[in-house]
């Protein structure tokens, strides 16, 4: 990514744009923060908001007319915070101490013509940039406009105060100046490098009196507001600059004054509040009405894919800051890459897109910036390695597999149950393709394996390529025939990468060719809560044809506040679960907070993780195909990472055993590797250990059948155990067991999928 693709990928974030508040002021106050500040009761803090922005906040604090006001999006659930009572309340209170700071002194020399807050604010902007200012008054004190207000709203002692520290900042101050003496103009003209003449003190000027400037507060409008006289007055000051600087007086000024934001807050369930009246409508708000009339401020933000993304939110930003550490990632050559644990975070499930109102996709910008590391040999092994291992096992053939039905020569359809489904409930894939074999004619071919989606989601875009082939090809030897998929994961990657074959969801088949016919209607079913995959999220018939199947089994259901195109990932989806397995355990049961019902769920791996959670959930096919043996389908657990491919292994034999009888492919003990013969006595403890640290018992296995064949391990007289390391591929085992008389007792195991490099590598 260059920093020109960086910067339209920022743009499409808009947290960082201004509320509609600050974009509507035209001095653009922070306002939002200012009255964050007052609601927590830090008037110092506040005071600090105001003088950043604010010329003569004492004055401007007690006087202004509040413009922002009317863009206030507390209206859409109350009224408009009330801010010009805020900063006057916040200016009453002490005064917090500050230094008057400026840049070193220039040469060029500046008139001012008059003393309104236009012309005041042009005096102090300009001189603290360092020019020497000189400001003309026709009368015998500054501010004439400002001390005939009422002295309960702006107290004259204020207004010599606040002025004061123009002095302070040495701008010569000459009162009862000639001002509408028709040569005092010239004077000035020639005696100063640029003049600026304030509201009401305009003499007639000529298109060619270069360096002239003037207010022009009635040509925007904003006449007679305290608030635009002074933005008059700092627009003409920048101008005033730039001029003496002798560089473009109007590039890069479209923010100058009030300008549209595309900041998006949502107020969609925000209780309604009235304004807090003051008690006394001369003085205003006492401390205690202020902060509760703050109070309700809605701090506008946008922020609406961190408040539905678990993983958004862990990293503690938003995706234009996550933009510009995954560039800042991508751009170092040595060292450390702080972002890649945000890189591979990512379930890539593309809520944050949906959500979003300018669609910024955090799942292209992860994926992308994966492949990137992938390419230049930056990706750690840990991040992936297990899941490309599991996605190699179920390509292997100890799974992998196509036939043509049983007794026929050609396949009009094929099933593709996938790796997941295969690994959670074989049983289910049985039942599925026997009443599929039912209801299609023609012949229903089978095709066992996984999509390779692990290894787009590693970023390893040549090795998905490579398998993903593989499946291409046995899709042509079976005839082209039209694929049916139970899995959303593996819906979405045939779809993109073979668009040239005719695909359906197992689900789109069993609602239009019908159920299986023994199934009895339910009554009094407690109703399920549906959790759509987040795989289906622009699939909308997929979702439909669920819920049909529903209505046709009986079984009543509840809708999700996030569900069908707003449905959240389970933490499974973008290898999370590798690379993170702390923050897919918050995500999971984010997700299973959303309701107190059982879920229905139509992907395989979204049940296990829902009930690895402690979520009663129950996958579709639990209903479709009930198994007598377990008349609460809710209560499975889900199966362990060895049980897994043990599953997978027993689906295909007992396949061929039972329909293409090509007879058992189990070898017998003689004839097995050495390492199985292992026999491991594994407490309940012990097997979640080796769940949480994704450790397979066959690698468990190969490292004591290591240690006894070549006597490399560690004894420990004290508890008898052994202690011994292998590594059988990238990633080292270490493994604590002893024996006993029925095999070995495993106590503990690590390990580290890493690679140390060699002396003078990157």
């Amino acid at each position: 990514m260059d920093q020109k693709e960086l910067r339209l990928l920022e743009n499409q974030c808009i947290q960082e744009e201004p509320p509609e508040c600050m974009a509507a002021c035209p001095i653009h106050l922070d306002v939002r923060v200012f009255v964050g500040q007052m609601a927590r009761g830090a008037f110092h803090e506040a005071w600090k908001v105001l003088r950043k922005t604010m010329p003569f906040p004492g004055i401007l604090g007690r006087i202004c007319d509040a413009p922002c006001r009317d863009h206030c999006k507390r209206t859409k659930a109350g009224q408009a915070i009330e801010i010009g009572l805020l900063e006057r309340a916040c200016v009453t209170t002490s005064v917090p101490k500050q230094r008057i700071l400026a840049l070193p002194k220039k040469e060029k020399r500046i008139a001012i013509v008059g003393s309104d807050l236009d012309s005041l604010t042009a005096a102090w902007d300009l001189s603290r940039k360092g020019y020497g200012i000189t400001l003309f008054e026709s009368g015998e004190q500054l501010g004439r406009s400002l001390l005939a207000m009422p002295e309960a709203i702006l107290p004259r002692d204020v207004v010599a105060k606040e002025i004061l520290d123009l002095d302070e900042l040495g701008v010569e101050i000459r009162l009862n100046s000639p001002i509408h003496d028709k040569f005092f103009l010239a004077y000035l003209h020639r005696g100063f490098d640029a003049l600026y003449l304030g509201q009401g003190d305009i003499a007639e000027l000529r298109d060619e009196d270069n360096g002239i400037f003037a207010c022009g507060s009635s040509q925007h409008g904003g006449a007679g507001s305290p608030v635009w006289q002074a933005a008059e007055g700092r627009w003409a000051a920048t101008s005033m600059d730039r001029y003496l600087q002798k560089v473009s007086l109007t590039a890069g000024r479209e923010k100058d004054g009030p300008y549209p934001t595309k900041l998006y807050t949502r107020t969609d369930g925000v209780i309604p509040l009235p304004t807090v009246q003051p008690l006394d409508q001369v003085q205003g708000y006492t401390q205690d009405e202020a902060i509760r009339e703050a109070g309700r401020c809605l701090q506008c933000q946008c922020l609406e894919c961190v408040k539905v993304c678990a993983y958004l939110k862990h990293f503690g930003g938003y995706p234009k800051k996550y933009a510009r550490e995954i560039y800042n990632n991508d751009s170092i050559v040595m060292g450390s890459r702080q972002a890649n644990k945000l890189i591979n975070s990512c379930s890539l499930c593309g809520l944050c897109e949906a959500v979003c109102p300018e669609d910024f996709a955090m799942q292209t910008l992860c994926i992308e910036a994966r492949r990137d590391m992938v390419q230049k040999g930056k990706m750690p092994p840990s991040a992936h390695e297990f899941a490309l291992l599991d996605m190699a096992f179920s390509n292997s053939e100890q799974f992998a597999m196509v036939r043509h039905e049983p007794g026929h020569k050609a396949s009009t359809s094929v099933f593709f149950p996938g790796c997941q489904l295969s690994a959670s409930a074989p049983a289910m894939v049985k039942r599925a393709y026997a009443h599929l074999r039912q209801i299609i004619p023609g012949g229903v071919g089978l095709m066992l394996g996984c999509c390779n989606a692990p290894a787009s989601w590693a970023g390893q875009e040549d090795r998905f390529q490579t398998e993903f082939s593989g499946l291409r090809d046995q899709w042509i030897s079976l005839g082209r025939p039209d694929i049916i998929l139970a899995c959303s994961t593996c819906y979405q990657i045939f779809q993109t990468y073979l668009p040239e074959a005719k695909i359906k969801s197992l689900w789109q088949v069993l609602d239009e060719k019908g159920l299986p016919g023994d199934l009895s209607v339910k009554h009094g079913a407690v109703p399920l809560t549906v959790h759509d995959p987040c795989t289906t999220r622009h699939e909308p018939e997929t979702q439909q044809n669920v819920r049909n199947l529903l209505r046709r089994l009986g079984q009543p259901y509840e809708e999700l506040e996030l569900g069908r195109n707003h449905t959240e990932c389970c933490g499974f989806g973008g290898l999370m679960q590798n690379a993170n397995p702390d923050l897919a355990k918050t995500v999971v049961q984010r997700l299973s907070g959303q309701s107190s019902a059982d879920y229905l769920t139509y992907c395989a791996g979204c049940r296990d993780n829902l009930a690895a959670s402690g979520k009663r959930a129950v996958y579709i096919l639990d209903l479709i195909f009930p198994d007598t043996a377990m008349p609460d389908p809710g209560s499975r657990k889900r199966p362990g990472w060895s049980l897994r491919q043990e599953n997978r292994i027993r689906l295909k034999d007992e396949l061929l055993n039972e329909l293409w009888r090509e007879g058992s492919r189990k070898m017998a003990d003689t004839r097995a590797d050495d390492h199985e013969k292992i026999i491991l006595n594994i407490s309940p403890e012990v097997q979640q250990t080796l769940e949480d640290r994704r450790i397979l018992i066959p690698d468990i296995q190969k490292v004591i059948h290591h240690a006894e064949s070549t006597g490399e391990a560690l004894f420990h007289p004290a508890t008898g155990h052994y202690m011994t390391a292998f590594k059988p591929y990238k990633a080292t085992f270490w493994v604590e067991y002893s024996v006993s008389a029925c095999g070995f007792t495993l106590h503990n195991a690590y390990s580290h999928r890493m690679e140390v490099a060699g002396k003078g590598q990157p």
